[in-house]
C-alpha cells in the first residue's frame, strides 16, 4: 500500500474538516499528477473501515481498468465494476467503480460515499441523481485539477485547494517546464461558441500546410526527440499532423474518439517502447492519461483555461531521467492565459454572469534582440542581457521561429567557445562540419552545401575546418537538417505562389 505524500495528507485533513463542518459536496483541487486516485483510495479505505459502501465515478470507460489497478495496489480488493460484460461486474461488492455513461443507464448502487473523478466534467443526468432527495445524506466528494466549470457551485458546496502546480513543481512532485512560442497564428474571422473558438472555423485556420509544416520542423529543431503528444483542433487537423510527421520519417500514432480501447492500448504500448515518437490526438488524451510525456505540441488554440491546463498536465508528471517538459505552443495560448502556473481560482463558479476577466498576471515579453520571451516586469533579458531603450526597435524576427517563454531569471545555456549548440547537444565546430561534409557526400549535394549549412548555424564560414574528416551525423544534427529542409521547401513554395494564395488552406 502506498503512503500519502504531504500534499495528499493535507488534502485529506482539509476534506475531513470540511465534512465535519457540515459540508456534503466538497471538491478537492489537486493538480494533474498529484495523485488524486491515491487520495481517493485512502478515503475509500476509511469509509470501508466504518462499514460504508462507496462508489468511484470516472468520466470515461477508458479509465475504469486504470482505477481498478490503482486501488488494487492500495490493497482495495472488494471491487465491482458497473459496466456491461466487464469481468469484475458484481453489484454485491462494497466498492463500485463506474463511468458516468454506464451509471446513468443502470440502477444506482446503495452507497454512503460517492467520489467523482474529474468532477468539472458535469453530466446533467448524473447531477440530477446527486440532487435527488434520496442522496441527501450521501457524502459526494469531487476531485479535479481544474474545478472551474461554469455552474459548479450549484452542485458542490466547498472548494478545497491544497496545492497548486507551482507548489508541486517547487516540491519536485511535478516536472518543471519550458515553453516555446511561435509568431501569432492568424485567427481573424474565427468566432466563439460556448466560450471557445468555433471548431470548424478554427480547423480551417490551423490546418494550413505551412502551419503544419512549421509544427514538424519545430519539433525537429526543439523537441529533442522526446516522447511527444500533439494536440490538434479536430480529426482532420490531427491526422494531417500525423501524416506530415510520418512523411518526414518520424513514426507517429493517432488517437481520437473513435479509437477503440484495444487500439488505444496498442498505441500507448508503442509509445512507451519508443516505436512511436509522437502520438497525435484530438480531444482524447486530455484527462486520465498517465503516459511518460516529455514534450507537448499544442496546436489547439483555446479560450478554455480548463482545456489548456488539462493538456499541459499530460506532461507534468515526473519520470526517471526527465529534467523538464518542453511545450511547443503553436496555438498562441500563452498570450491568452499566460503560464499554466498563473491560472488560479479561489472559489467555485455559481453560474452568475461575470464581466470580462482582467488579467492578474502580465504576459511574458519578447526580447527584441534574441526573441526570448522573458518574465514579465523584467527590464533586462536574462538570455542575452539586452535592456530595452526608448525608441522603436528595428530588430526583425524570422517567420515560424519559436522563442522560449520562461518563469524565473535563469538564462538559456549557451555553447562554449569553439562549439555550437544544436538542440540539447553541444558539438565541437570541427565535428559539426565533419557531420555536414558526410551528409553532403551521402546525399550528393552540390559543392558548398556543407559550408552554407555551417554558416547558417554558426554565423561564420568554416575556413579553419575545411580539411576535417567526415563524422557520423548525430540525431540532433539530423533533426536540425530536416527542420531546415522543411522550412526552406515551404519558403520556396510560398515564393512561387501568386499574391494572395500564400496562406490558402489545404
Amino acid at each position: 500500500m502506498r503512503s500519502l505524500r504531504p500534499h495528499q495528507s493535507h488534502a485529506l485533513d482539509r476534506l475531513l474538516r470540511s465534512v465535519a463542518s457540515g459540508k456534503r459536496r466538497p471538491v478537492v483541487q489537486l493538480p494533474t499528477g498529484a495523485g488524486k486516485t491515491i487520495l481517493a483510495g485512502e478515503i475509500i479505505r476509511r469509509a470501508r473501515a466504518k462499514g460504508n459502501r462507496a462508489l468511484f465515478v470516472v468520466p470515461a470507460l477508458s479509465l475504469i481498468d486504470q482505477t481498478v489497478e490503482s486501488f488494487w495496489r492500495d490493497d482495495i480488493r472488494e471491487i465491482g465494476v458497473i459496466q456491461a460484460d466487464h469481468p469484475m461486474t458484481n453489484p454485491d461488492r462494497p466498492v463500485q467503480i463506474a463511468s458516468v455513461q454506464s451509471l446513468i443507464r443502470r440502477p444506482k448502487p446503495d452507497v454512503k460515499l460517492v467520489i467523482v473523478d474529474e468532477c468539472h466534467v458535469m453530466n446533467r443526468a448524473f447531477l440530477e441523481w446527486l440532487a435527488d432527495p434520496s442522496m441527501r445524506d450521501v457524502i459526494v466528494v469531487g476531485l479535479s485539477a481544474t474545478p472551474w466549470a461554469q455552474g459548479m457551485g450549484k452542485h458542490y458546496d466547498d472548494l478545497i485547494i491544497c496545492s497548486t502546480i507551482r507548489d508541486l513543481i517547487e516540491a519536485k512532485y511535478l516536472s518543471p517546464f519550458r515553453v516555446f512560442a511561435p509568431a501569432h497564428p492568424d485567427l481573424t474571422g474565427v468566432g466563439t461558441v460556448a466560450g471557445d473558438f468555433q471548431k470548424g472555423q478554427l480547423e480551417a485556420a490551423m490546418n494550413k500546410s505551412v502551419l503544419v509544416a512549421d509544427i514538424v520542423s519545430t519539433w525537429f529543431r526543439m523537441g529533442e526527440g522526446r516522447p511527444t503528444l500533439a494536440f490538434g483542433v479536430d480529426r482532420a487537423h490531427a491526422k494531417h499532423i500525423q501524416a506530415q510527421f510520418e512523411a518526414s520519417g518520424i513514426p507517429c500514432g493517432y488517437v481520437d474518439a473513435y479509437t477503440t480501447m484495444d487500439e488505444r492500448k496498442v498505441v500507448r504500448d508503442k509509445f512507451h517502447r519508443g516505436e512511436y515518437k509522437i502520438v497525435s490526438n484530438v480531444g482524447c488524451l486530455t484527462t486520465g492519461t498517465d503516459w511518460d510525456v516529455r514534450c507537448i505540441i499544442d496546436a489547439r488554440p483555446t479560450k478554455s483555461e480548463i482545456l489548456l491546463t488539462q493538456i499541459y498536465g499530460r506532461g507534468l508528471r515526473i519520470a526517471e531521467g526527465k529534467d523538464d517538459l518542453i511545450i511547443l505552443d503553436h496555438a498562441d495560448n500563452y498570450t491568452r492565459h499566460g503560464f499554466v502556473t498563473d491560472i488560479f481560482h479561489d472559489k467555485l463558479d455559481d453560474g452568475t454572469p461575470k464581466p470580462p476577466k482582467k488579467r492578474s498576471q502580465p504576459l511574458p515579453k519578447e526580447c527584441p534582440k534574441c526573441s526570448y520571451l522573458r518574465p514579465p516586469k523584467l527590464a533586462q533579458c536574462p538570455n542575452c542581457g539586452f535592456k530595452a531603450e526608448a525608441g522603436p526597435s528595428t530588430v526583425e524576427t524570422a517567420e515560424g521561429s519559436l522563442s522560449e517563454v520562461v518563469r524565473g531569471t535563469g538564462s538559456k545555456a549557451t555553447a562554449p567557445k569553439g562549439h555550437v549548440r544544436i538542440g540539447k547537444a553541444v558539438i565541437h565546430l570541427a565535428d559539426f562540419y565533419g557531420m555536414l561534409k558526410k551528409r553532403c557526400r551521402e546525399r550528393n549535394y552540390r559543392e558548398g552545401w556543407a559550408a552554407n549549412q555551417y554558416k547558417e548555424a554558426v554565423g561564420t564560414w568554416p575556413n579553419k575546418y575545411r580539411d576535417v574528416p567526415e563524422k557520423p551525423v548525430s540525431w540532433e544534427v539530423d533533426c536540425w537538417l530536416k527542420a531546415n529542409l522543411i522550412r526552406h521547401a515551404h519558403a520556396r513554395k510560398t515564393q512561387k505562389q501568386p499574391a494572395g494564395e500564400a496562406h490558402a488552406g489545404t
